[in-house]
């Protein structure tokens, strides 16, 4: 299938699309030999030789964009030298190399992307975004106005001052329930810290990320995502929209 120079060359992880374009406008970039100049040329990988400062590309298999919903127990790895489960071991029919954009704890369930795309990978992880992330918390105690007062300006934990975060208590008949929002990505960040304010976690959950829901998909289950959800991850990634 013929796509534009950039973005196949985008797609090969050779870099990001706007960086692609630079070099063909700079002539770095050939197809079958012939130098390419000019923007909007479209051509099929598999049938042409395009190479940038003479070295042939290599043209990965078709990109994957996955949302999983992850039930606890599964490590959020592509493998686990513990013989633990991963969350590619709920995807026996995904026959594409791919892993998981950044981690969710073996205790916590909810959303996670899988793919295959480096760069998206790269750029919805770079603290440069601030991608979000929001979560819901079953608590075994309400927590008290300055406690969501506190989780709101920041806490300092071990390894620093966390950013200001989103947070509201969520009205539940049953139980508690608190939601926060927050853009960095430090290891058991939210359940430190609750935990820094007096509050047990029962349970954990990602709802979103990036934008995207869990949308009916249920525990252990996966949807591919669509084009216009693709476009919108590239951009929040700070790369060109495909």
């Amino acid at each position: 299938m013929e796509e534009r120079l950039q973005k196949i060359i985008s797609c090969a992880g050779v870099a990001s699309r706007r960086a692609a374009e630079q070099m063909i406008l700079a002539g770095r970039v050939t197809v079958d030999g012939q130098r390419i100049a000019e923007l909007g040329t479209k051509w099929d990988p598999l049938s042409h030789e395009i190479c940038v400062d003479g070295k042939p590309i290599m043209t990965q298999e078709p990109m994957v964009y996955l949302l999983l919903n992850k039930p606890k127990g599964y490590i959020s790895s592509a493998k686990d030298d513990r013989g633990r489960r991963t969350v590619l071991d709920l995807l026996p029919d995904v026959m594409e190399r791919v892993y998981p954009v950044g981690r969710l704890d073996y205790d916590t369930e909810g959303l996670i992307l899988i793919t295959n795309d480096g760069l998206l990978t790269h750029g919805l992880l770079h603290p440069k975004y601030e991608v979000e992330k929001t979560y819901v918390a079953r608590l075994r105690q309400t927590p008290a106005p300055e406690d969501l007062a506190q989780l709101k300006s920041g806490i300092m934990l071990d390894d620093g001052m966390t950013a200001p975060a989103r947070v509201r208590l969520l009205p539940n008949a049953e139980d508690i329930r608190i939601e926060i929002t927050i853009h960095e990505g430090r290891n058991r960040q939210v359940r430190r810290m609750l935990a820094a304010v007096g509050c047990e976690v029962l349970g954990l959950r990602r709802t979103r990320f990036a934008g995207l829901s869990l949308g009916g998909v249920r525990r252990g289950q996966h949807r591919r995502l669509m084009q216009e959800e693709i476009t919108s991850l590239r951009r929040i990634a700070g790369l060109e929209a495909t």
